[in-house]
């Protein structure tokens, strides 16, 4: 299927429709301020490639699916939503100054969005081609992942327009990453007039903090790291409660297992103290071998650019464990992401959406 004539764009157009999709805002979990980012989205989709961009219902809000129509052979994957809460907009408006692109998502990953349309804007014939962009990757993909796994299957190749890695790099392999929280429980008691007849939740909590940390293998890729504590109500009292968070890193199906049955077989160090474990490491690790075919073709297309092996996740995770070939950080060139100093490096975008275009007809004709 043939879709309009592709018209000519540039870097003037490519920054039109990011300032478009900077300023509105997106924040996970705000489901009104992601049904008027997919409405946006759809728009812009639309503008550039014609057809009909759907969106799809769920949970999290709207996602936003589009069809060159044809044989399905290659899956666009992004995401339109953002970790900046709403009003972050007002305090750092949109701008372009001194070669840079600045404001909320910028790089992570709206930038990466219009680089892909654009790219595909300079193909005639979009046949094959499908796009997905989803409501809900920052806070785990929960209510996207089936139609994520469902379209990667279907159409063989995906390509992630994450945020490229540091100097342009493609990322060729993820770690899986997942969130554990351990919840302990005590036994309340004065803590002057009778600390002993108290269980100690805090102490107890410590003990696991030391047997948790242990399960790392740093030299294997494993990082398993407690970041955040709670525990205790006031300055007298025993805890009864408390809670760890923990985040982990694997790079294989097996630390994974491991990891996840380790968390499971907690004990307690405490008589009478109990211990609940809730998690899992949900983000699959992205093995290397599923982007070299990928990544062989961009290094034909663009001589020189790197491949790179990151510890953070992404959709491109689930694809991957499915064996499905995908290659990821094909976004923005820039850095700062989920950081106030977020950025584009504006004179990056043209080339970036080339090789789009290059990627995309290679793998029509596949």
């Amino acid at each position: 299927m043939t879709m309009h004539k592709a018209v000519p764009v540039g870097v003037d157009a490519m920054i039109e429709d990011l300032r478009t999709l900077v300023e509105v805002e997106s924040p996970s979990r705000d489901r009104e301020a992601l049904a008027a980012s997919a409405e946006t989205v759809a728009a812009v989709i639309e503008n550039r490639l014609g057809g009909r961009a759907v969106l799809v219902e769920s949970a999290a809000g709207p996602h936003v699916q589009w069809s060159g129509g044809g044989d399905p052979k290659v899956l666009i994957l992004g995401h339109h939503d953002t970790v900046f809460p709403l009003g972050t907009l007002a305090q750092r408006p949109f701008k372009v100054e001194n070669g840079r692109a600045t404001g909320p998502g910028v790089f992570d990953m709206l930038g990466g969005l219009v680089q892909a349309v654009h790219g595909l804007a300079a193909l005639e014939d979009r046949s094959g081609v499908e796009i997905l962009v989803t409501a809900d990757e920052e806070v785990g993909s929960h209510s996207s992942r089936a139609l994520i796994e469902e379209r990667a299957l279907a159409c063989g190749a995906v390509l992630v327009f994450e945020g490229a890695a540091d100097g342009g790099g493609l990322k060729t392999a993820r770690k899986g990453c997942g969130t554990f929280q351990v919840s302990i429980t005590g036994r309340a008691s004065h803590a002057g007039l009778e600390p002993a007849a108290g269980v100690n939740a805090l102490v107890e909590a410590a003990h696991q903090v030391l047997d948790i940390a242990a399960l790392g293998r740093p030299e294997i890729g494993t990082t398993v790291t407690p970041t955040v504590a709670a525990a205790g109500t006031l300055d007298n009292v025993v805890p009864a409660r408390a809670t760890v968070v923990v985040d982990v890193r694997v790079e294989s199906a097996e630390e994974k297992t491991r990891i996840e049955a380790a968390f499971a077989a907690l004990s307690p160090h405490l008589d009478g103290a109990g211990i609940t474990v809730e998690g899992a490491v949900g983000r699959p690790p992205m093995p290397e071998e599923t982007s070299v075919e990928l990544f062989a073709l961009a290094r034909e297309l663009a001589p020189g650019i790197e491949g790179v092996a990151v510890g953070g996740g992404s959709d491109g995770n689930f694809t991957a464990a499915l064996g499905v070939a995908t290659l990821d950080g094909l976004g923005a060139v820039g850095g700062g992401a989920h950081a106030d100093h977020e950025y584009l490096m504006v004179d990056s975008m043209t080339g970036r959406a080339n090789l789009v275009t290059g990627l995309v007809a290679a793998l029509q004709n596949r």
